[in-house]
């Protein structure tokens, strides 16, 4: 795996998430599970589109997952998401994940990518329109 070391994290941009990754997210070698990152990158991926739809959303497609470099305990994980693409009912966030790991500096490193797509629901959970938004654009 090619490393990606950064002395900062993404300028100008704020975290969707942060999270620690803690000994339960764990197998016994202390690497993190890679489904708790994926679950972790939905989570903050669906944030963003909450928003975008102004309710409630659902996954529908993974499109793109990339695990970079592996996360240990007591990463600390910055989650970064920007929609790419809005639809009728459909939105695509593309997501980054980054890796805080201090020993005697903090090293950071960029962990994961992921691109997925989101579907506004209504309240019986089918497909709604995204409400119209002048001023946002995707």
């Amino acid at each position: 795996m090619p490393s990606e070391h950064h002395t900062n994290l993404p300028q100008g941009k704020i975290p969707q998430m942060r999270v620690v990754a803690m000994p339960s997210d764990a197998n016994m070698h202390g690497d993190v599970f890679g489904g708790w990152i994926m679950s972790q990158v939905d989570l903050a991926g669906a944030v963003c589109a909450t928003r975008r739809a102004n309710g409630r959303v659902v996954t529908v497609a993974v499109n793109s997952f990339l695990f970079k470099q592996p996360v240990f305990v007591g990463d600390l994980l910055s989650i970064y998401a920007d929609i790419v693409k809005a639809g009728r009912t459909s939105i695509t966030v593309n997501v980054e994940c980054y890796a805080e790991r201090s020993q005697l500096e903090t090293d950071i490193v960029k962990v994961t990518e992921a691109t997925l797509t989101y579907v506004a629901t209504d309240d019986q959970r089918r497909p709604r329109l995204l409400p119209h938004i002048d001023s946002v654009t995707n």
